[in-house]
């Protein structure tokens, strides 16, 4: 961003590709949307309330309320007759908007100072392969929790750090987390989603590895 915050982040694991937005803020990790090769997407609301969400299979429109407003299955994995996917243009921030046209054109665009970047973080996905996958491992309460709070306390020791290395506050609090770090914070995220428990619950999981 032009105030210095890092603004998007791809990183590649394996096979794996992943687009990961963040705000424009110093000291929140917070994520605005995550975009991965597998096909799976969301995107957040300034609040971290879930707005868009997409699979190998299609997606939903969610309004602040947490209302379904559209919903949409990707034509190539169903074998009825499917509406047209109308384009979906959101605005995640002032510099970064995010269109949907089909499942291989999602692009992520950011703008500021007169440039542009655009990444197209689609994928094609076909039938066959995709009624061969398994769904996600979803694990317990205590379990997310407890992944949450290792997250939450590796940060705060990556804190310490930088106070020790960097003793102006000016400068540590301008420092990123390790990558590692807000890769694991995503990927909590994403089992939270998939997890059958409480709004409740999900809000305090975001909350910690968010803070």
């Amino acid at each position: 961003y032009p105030s210095g915050n890092l603004a998007i982040i791809i990183t590649q694991a394996r096979d794996q590709h992943m687009c990961i937005v963040q705000e424009d803020e110093r000291r929140t990790l917070k994520i605005r949307a995550l975009f991965q090769s597998d096909g799976r997407s969301t995107c957040y609301y300034p609040t971290g309330d879930e707005w868009i969400n997409m699979s190998i299979y299609g997606g939903q429109y969610l309004d602040q309320a947490g209302n379904r407003v559209r919903r949409w299955m990707w034509p190539n994995l169903s074998p009825a007759p499917q509406v047209p996917l109308s384009p979906i243009f959101i605005s995640l921030n002032r510099h970064v908007g995010v269109r949907i046209l089909a499942q291989d054109k999602i692009f992520v665009s950011f703008l500021a100072m007169g440039r542009q970047a655009k990444f197209n973080m689609g994928t094609q996905m076909q039938a066959s392969t995709s009624s061969q996958l398994l769904p996600p491992a979803r694990l317990g309460e205590d379990e997310l929790l407890l992944l949450a709070f290792r997250v939450r306390i590796l940060q705060l020791f990556d804190r310490m750090r930088g106070c020790l290395n960097f003793p102006s506050s000016e400068q540590w609090n301008k420092m990123q987390p390790p990558m590692y770090l807000m890769t694991q914070a995503v990927k909590i995220l994403e089992l939270c989603m998939a997890a059958d428990i409480s709004d409740e619950l999900r809000s305090s999981i975001k909350a910690i590895v968010n803070a």
